[in-house]
Protein backbone atom coordinates (compact mmCIF):
# COMPACT_ATOMS: atom_id res chain seq x y z
CA UNK A 1 0.00 0.00 0.00
CA UNK A 2 1.98 3.20 -1.34
CA UNK A 3 -0.05 5.70 0.74
CA UNK A 4 -0.20 3.93 4.06
CA UNK A 5 0.45 6.00 7.80
CA UNK A 6 -0.27 9.10 5.03
CA UNK A 7 -2.82 12.04 5.65
CA UNK A 8 -4.60 13.15 2.37
CA UNK A 9 -6.49 16.20 1.50
CA UNK A 10 -8.70 16.22 -1.46
CA UNK A 11 -10.60 19.60 -2.20
CA UNK A 12 -13.43 19.12 -3.57
CA UNK A 13 -13.45 15.87 -2.90
CA UNK A 14 -17.06 14.67 -2.68
CA UNK A 15 -17.62 14.16 -6.13
CA UNK A 16 -16.72 13.30 -9.27
CA UNK A 17 -12.53 13.20 -10.19
CA UNK A 18 -12.38 14.04 -6.66
CA UNK A 19 -13.85 11.51 -4.95
CA UNK A 20 -12.86 8.61 -7.41
CA UNK A 21 -8.84 10.13 -5.78
CA UNK A 22 -9.98 9.89 -2.75
CA UNK A 23 -11.35 7.09 -2.85
CA UNK A 24 -7.92 5.17 -4.21
CA UNK A 25 -5.87 7.36 -1.84
CA UNK A 26 -7.98 5.08 0.99
CA UNK A 27 -7.30 2.26 -1.14
CA UNK A 28 -3.82 2.85 -0.85
CA UNK A 29 -3.94 3.13 2.77
CA UNK A 30 -4.26 6.45 3.00
CA UNK A 31 -6.39 8.65 5.65
CA UNK A 32 -8.50 11.35 3.69
CA UNK A 33 -9.93 14.41 4.19
CA UNK A 34 -13.09 15.30 1.79
CA UNK A 35 -12.55 19.12 1.82
CA UNK A 36 -15.90 20.44 0.11
CA UNK A 37 -18.15 23.34 -0.15
CA UNK A 38 -21.36 20.36 0.45
CA UNK A 39 -20.52 19.53 3.87
CA UNK A 40 -23.33 16.91 3.48
CA UNK A 41 -22.26 15.43 0.31
CA UNK A 42 -18.74 15.08 1.61
CA UNK A 43 -20.07 13.45 4.75
CA UNK A 44 -21.66 10.72 2.78
CA UNK A 45 -18.56 10.12 0.59
CA UNK A 46 -16.67 9.83 3.66
CA UNK A 47 -18.59 7.01 4.80
CA UNK A 48 -18.48 5.45 1.94
CA UNK A 49 -14.70 5.98 1.22
CA UNK A 50 -13.66 4.16 4.43
CA UNK A 51 -9.99 3.84 5.89
CA UNK A 52 -10.77 6.18 8.24
CA UNK A 53 -11.43 8.99 5.85
CA UNK A 54 -13.79 12.25 7.50
CA UNK A 55 -15.52 15.09 5.95
CA UNK A 56 -14.54 18.82 6.51
CA UNK A 57 -16.23 21.85 5.33
CA UNK A 58 -14.08 24.24 2.80
CA UNK A 59 -14.78 27.02 1.17
CA UNK A 60 -11.33 28.08 -0.50
CA UNK A 61 -12.42 31.36 -1.38
CA UNK A 62 -12.47 32.16 2.55
CA UNK A 63 -8.87 32.53 4.06
CA UNK A 64 -10.41 31.72 7.54
CA UNK A 65 -12.21 28.62 6.33
CA UNK A 66 -9.17 27.08 4.50
CA UNK A 67 -6.96 27.97 7.84
CA UNK A 68 -9.56 26.27 10.16
CA UNK A 69 -9.68 22.93 7.96
CA UNK A 70 -6.00 22.83 7.63
CA UNK A 71 -6.23 22.82 11.28
CA UNK A 72 -8.92 20.09 11.53
CA UNK A 73 -6.77 17.81 10.03
CA UNK A 74 -4.09 18.69 12.08
CA UNK A 75 -5.63 17.96 14.97
CA UNK A 76 -7.51 14.91 13.51
CA UNK A 77 -4.92 13.40 11.66
CA UNK A 78 -1.40 14.83 13.30
CA UNK A 79 -0.76 16.74 10.20
CA UNK A 80 -1.35 16.83 6.43
CA UNK A 81 0.93 14.51 4.13
CA UNK A 82 -0.76 15.26 0.62
CA UNK A 83 -2.82 17.93 -0.93
CA UNK A 84 -4.76 17.72 -3.83
CA UNK A 85 -6.32 21.14 -4.95
CA UNK A 86 -9.17 19.92 -6.96
CA UNK A 87 -12.17 22.23 -6.03
CA UNK A 88 -12.98 24.65 -9.10
CA UNK A 89 -15.95 25.83 -10.71
CA UNK A 90 -16.60 27.00 -15.06
CA UNK A 91 -18.01 29.06 -16.93
CA UNK A 92 -17.79 29.99 -20.15
CA UNK A 93 -19.09 33.14 -23.04
CA UNK A 94 -18.32 35.14 -26.02
CA UNK A 95 -15.26 37.25 -25.50
CA UNK A 96 -17.69 40.00 -25.74
CA UNK A 97 -20.56 38.69 -23.32
CA UNK A 98 -17.96 37.77 -20.72
CA UNK A 99 -18.92 39.23 -17.70
CA UNK A 100 -16.70 41.25 -14.49
CA UNK A 101 -18.82 38.98 -11.75
CA UNK A 102 -18.05 35.49 -13.93
CA UNK A 103 -14.41 36.47 -14.17
CA UNK A 104 -13.94 37.26 -10.35
CA UNK A 105 -15.55 34.17 -9.53
CA UNK A 106 -13.75 31.42 -11.85
CA UNK A 107 -10.10 33.52 -10.77
CA UNK A 108 -11.12 33.87 -6.81
CA UNK A 109 -11.67 29.77 -6.60
CA UNK A 110 -9.75 28.57 -9.72
CA UNK A 111 -6.35 30.07 -8.76
CA UNK A 112 -7.13 32.43 -5.69
CA UNK A 113 -8.34 29.44 -3.61
CA UNK A 114 -5.95 27.23 -5.20
CA UNK A 115 -2.99 28.65 -3.97
CA UNK A 116 -3.77 30.10 -0.50
CA UNK A 117 -5.28 26.53 -0.01
CA UNK A 118 -1.60 25.49 -1.02
CA UNK A 119 0.09 27.72 0.89
CA UNK A 120 -1.71 26.62 3.64
CA UNK A 121 -0.70 23.09 3.82
CA UNK A 122 2.72 23.86 2.84
CA UNK A 123 3.02 25.36 5.90
CA UNK A 124 1.71 22.98 7.19
CA UNK A 125 3.77 20.38 5.60
CA UNK A 126 6.91 23.09 6.75
CA UNK A 127 6.54 23.14 10.42
CA UNK A 128 5.92 19.45 10.46
CA UNK A 129 9.34 18.89 8.73
CA UNK A 130 8.02 15.85 7.19
CA UNK A 131 7.97 17.13 2.94
CA UNK A 132 4.62 15.96 1.51
CA UNK A 133 3.34 15.96 -1.88
CA UNK A 134 1.03 18.87 -3.15
CA UNK A 135 -1.07 17.67 -6.63
CA UNK A 136 -3.07 20.38 -8.52
CA UNK A 137 -6.16 20.00 -10.88
CA UNK A 138 -4.94 21.70 -14.17
CA UNK A 139 -7.14 20.69 -17.47
CA UNK A 140 -5.98 20.77 -21.05
CA UNK A 141 -7.73 24.37 -21.25
CA UNK A 142 -4.57 25.69 -19.66
CA UNK A 143 -2.90 24.22 -22.43
CA UNK A 144 -4.64 26.45 -25.39
CA UNK A 145 -7.41 28.96 -25.71
CA UNK A 146 -10.93 28.36 -26.74
CA UNK A 147 -13.16 30.94 -28.68
CA UNK A 148 -16.03 30.61 -25.84
CA UNK A 149 -14.11 29.28 -22.79
CA UNK A 150 -11.28 32.79 -22.54
CA UNK A 151 -11.58 32.80 -18.50
CA UNK A 152 -11.35 28.78 -17.89
CA UNK A 153 -8.59 28.28 -20.19
CA UNK A 154 -6.92 31.32 -18.23
CA UNK A 155 -7.45 30.27 -14.75
CA UNK A 156 -6.12 26.77 -16.07
CA UNK A 157 -3.08 27.56 -17.43
CA UNK A 158 -2.35 29.95 -14.15
CA UNK A 159 -3.06 26.65 -12.31
CA UNK A 160 0.24 24.95 -14.62
CA UNK A 161 2.49 28.09 -13.88
CA UNK A 162 1.76 28.07 -10.07
CA UNK A 163 2.52 24.87 -10.01
CA UNK A 164 5.54 25.37 -11.93
CA UNK A 165 6.80 28.22 -9.67
CA UNK A 166 5.46 26.82 -6.31
CA UNK A 167 7.16 23.35 -6.92
CA UNK A 168 10.62 25.31 -7.41
CA UNK A 169 10.02 27.28 -4.60
CA UNK A 170 9.17 23.98 -1.93
CA UNK A 171 11.46 21.60 -3.22
CA UNK A 172 13.44 22.75 -0.58
CA UNK A 173 11.27 21.55 1.89
CA UNK A 174 11.05 18.41 0.11
CA UNK A 175 7.56 19.06 -0.68
CA UNK A 176 6.69 18.40 -4.31
CA UNK A 177 4.33 19.67 -6.21
CA UNK A 178 2.81 18.65 -9.29
CA UNK A 179 0.04 18.82 -11.50
CA UNK A 180 -2.51 16.63 -13.45
CA UNK A 181 -4.35 18.06 -16.85
CA UNK A 182 -7.24 15.93 -17.47
CA UNK A 183 -9.21 16.49 -20.86
CA UNK A 184 -12.70 15.87 -21.51
CA UNK A 185 -14.18 14.24 -18.61
CA UNK A 186 -17.82 12.85 -18.10
CA UNK A 187 -18.70 14.38 -14.36
CA UNK A 188 -21.93 15.90 -13.47
CA UNK A 189 -20.05 19.26 -14.33
CA UNK A 190 -19.63 18.21 -18.41
CA UNK A 191 -23.51 18.47 -18.71
CA UNK A 192 -23.57 21.64 -17.56
CA UNK A 193 -20.99 22.71 -20.02
CA UNK A 194 -22.59 20.99 -22.56
CA UNK A 195 -25.60 23.02 -21.24
CA UNK A 196 -23.59 26.15 -22.33
CA UNK A 197 -22.48 25.01 -25.53
CA UNK A 198 -25.87 24.14 -26.76
CA UNK A 199 -27.10 27.75 -25.98
CA UNK A 200 -24.30 29.48 -27.42
CA UNK A 201 -23.14 27.04 -30.52
CA UNK A 202 -27.01 26.35 -31.09
CA UNK A 203 -26.87 22.78 -30.56
CA UNK A 204 -29.42 20.01 -29.24
CA UNK A 205 -28.64 19.38 -26.00
CA UNK A 206 -25.99 16.46 -25.57
CA UNK A 207 -24.64 16.81 -29.52
CA UNK A 208 -21.28 18.97 -27.60
CA UNK A 209 -20.68 16.10 -25.17
CA UNK A 210 -21.04 13.43 -28.28
CA UNK A 211 -18.87 15.53 -30.58
CA UNK A 212 -15.94 15.81 -27.67
CA UNK A 213 -16.12 12.21 -26.99
CA UNK A 214 -15.92 10.87 -30.51
CA UNK A 215 -13.05 13.50 -30.75
CA UNK A 216 -10.74 11.69 -28.39
CA UNK A 217 -8.20 9.64 -29.73
CA UNK A 218 -8.47 7.02 -27.00
CA UNK A 219 -12.15 6.96 -28.29
CA UNK A 220 -14.29 7.86 -25.77
CA UNK A 221 -14.32 10.93 -22.93
CA UNK A 222 -12.26 10.41 -20.13
CA UNK A 223 -13.76 8.82 -16.51
CA UNK A 224 -12.87 9.92 -13.01
CA UNK A 225 -11.16 6.82 -12.32
CA UNK A 226 -8.93 7.91 -15.50
CA UNK A 227 -6.93 9.79 -13.07
CA UNK A 228 -6.55 8.07 -10.24
CA UNK A 229 -3.30 6.21 -10.83
CA UNK A 230 -1.61 9.49 -12.01
CA UNK A 231 -2.47 11.13 -8.68
CA UNK A 232 -1.58 7.56 -6.58
CA UNK A 233 1.50 8.00 -8.28
CA UNK A 234 2.47 11.29 -7.63
CA UNK A 235 1.17 11.54 -3.95
CA UNK A 236 3.54 8.13 -3.51
CA UNK A 237 7.43 7.96 -2.95
CA UNK A 238 7.79 6.74 -6.37
CA UNK A 239 7.34 10.37 -7.36
CA UNK A 240 10.32 12.17 -5.40
CA UNK A 241 12.33 13.28 -7.94
CA UNK A 242 9.13 14.84 -9.69
CA UNK A 243 8.99 18.34 -9.48
CA UNK A 244 7.05 21.06 -10.75
CA UNK A 245 5.34 19.29 -13.64
CA UNK A 246 1.65 18.85 -15.00
CA UNK A 247 0.94 15.25 -16.62
CA UNK A 248 -1.60 15.13 -19.07
CA UNK A 249 -4.48 12.51 -18.73
CA UNK A 250 -6.67 13.27 -21.47
CA UNK A 251 -6.70 10.32 -23.75
CA UNK A 252 -4.17 11.84 -26.30
CA UNK A 253 -5.62 15.25 -26.66
CA UNK A 254 -2.88 17.35 -26.28
CA UNK A 255 0.85 16.54 -26.58
CA UNK A 256 3.36 18.75 -24.57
Amino acid sequence: MRLEHKTAIVTGGARGIGRAIAEGFAREGARVCIADIDEDVARATARETGGGAFAAHLDVTRMDSINRMIGEVETKAGGVDILVNNAAIFDMAPIEEITEKSYDRIFTVNVKGLLFTLQAAAKSMIKRGKGGKIINMASQAGRRGEALVAVYCASKAAVISLTQSSGLGLIKHRINVNGIAPGVVDTPMWDEVDALFAKYEGRPPGEKKRLVGEGVPFGRMGKPEDHVGCAIFLASAESDYVVAQTFNVDGGQWMS
